[in-house]
């Protein structure tokens, strides 16, 4: 079956009310209250969302986090009563799209959701949008963007490839990705890039800055001293090399 939501919670009270208030107003979810039984779940149905707890028991949603990765591209929302900076970094740099504390209003909730799902539904037709008019590649195959001399983009496989290995990007990384190169040699402020590509005020410049070292991991020779992906300080991100090989 289809759901927009899966809701993964050790506390069955909370999860069950968050699925029934989201099912109220048409967001088809379903909940779950351990690891073992989400991963069974994501196998028997097709997600469009999670939201996730840390604490799940005798394991851990960043552990779910990581397991869900390997397989699913779909947003991940760690919810938690956790709160110190550390976890939320550490959700968001295992793949977590956005981390909202405990205790939250169940309206901001559905909104922020509603949020995320719309982005993300977009955000293919979007990016193939980005990707069309974004400058041609000098390469034969229409599915190649090239950045730089050893690092393209394929737009068929969504994927960058670089000195021959090809990493796969989510889907927002892909439309910030592309959104980069369309504006190559532009400088690219954080609020166009949550109000153009995120289509979402509410995301934080730590989500965003956590999602442009992701791209460096996958396109800069080192990430820690970016030559493609640069950051204008104080303004946001500047893609300084593209179009390179031939």
């Amino acid at each position: 079956m289809n759901y927009k939501c899966l809701m993964i919670d050790d506390d069955e009270t909370i999860a069950a009310n968050t699925a029934e208030y989201f099912n109220i107003f048409d967001i088809k979810t379903a909940y779950v209250t351990n690891y073992e039984a989400a991963v069974e779940f994501l196998q028997s149905n097709t997600v469009s969302l999670l939201m996730l707890d840390i604490n799940l028991g005798d394991r851990s949603g960043f552990e779910l986090c990581k397991t869900v990765r390997r397989e699913y591209d779909m947003p991940i929302l760690f919810i938690s009563a956790r709160t110190s900076d550390d976890d939320v970094l550490t959700a968001l740099n295992i793949g977590g799209d956005d981390y909202i504390k405990k205790p939250f209003t169940m309206s901001i909730l559905l909104a922020k959701v509603k949020a995320i799902l719309n982005r993300y539904e977009k955000a293919a037709e979007a990016a193939n949008a980005v990707t069309a008019a974004a400058a041609p590649a000098p390469a034969k195959d229409p599915d190649i963007i090239y950045i730089a001399d050893d690092v393209y983009l394929d737009t068929a496989a969504r994927s960058v490839v670089r000195n021959g290995k090809s990493s796969g990007l989510k889907a927002m990384e892909y439309r910030m990705l592309c959104y980069l190169i369309k504006h190559s040699g532009k400088v690219v402020t954080k609020d166009e890039f949550l109000k153009n590509v995120w289509e979402d005020e509410f995301v934080g410049e730590g989500t965003l800055a956590v999602h442009i070292r992701h791209l460096r991991e996958k396109t800069e020779r080192d990430p820690n001293a970016p030559e493609i992906i640069k950051t204008v300080w104080g303004v946001g991100y500047k893609m300084e090399v593209y179009g390179a090989a031939k």
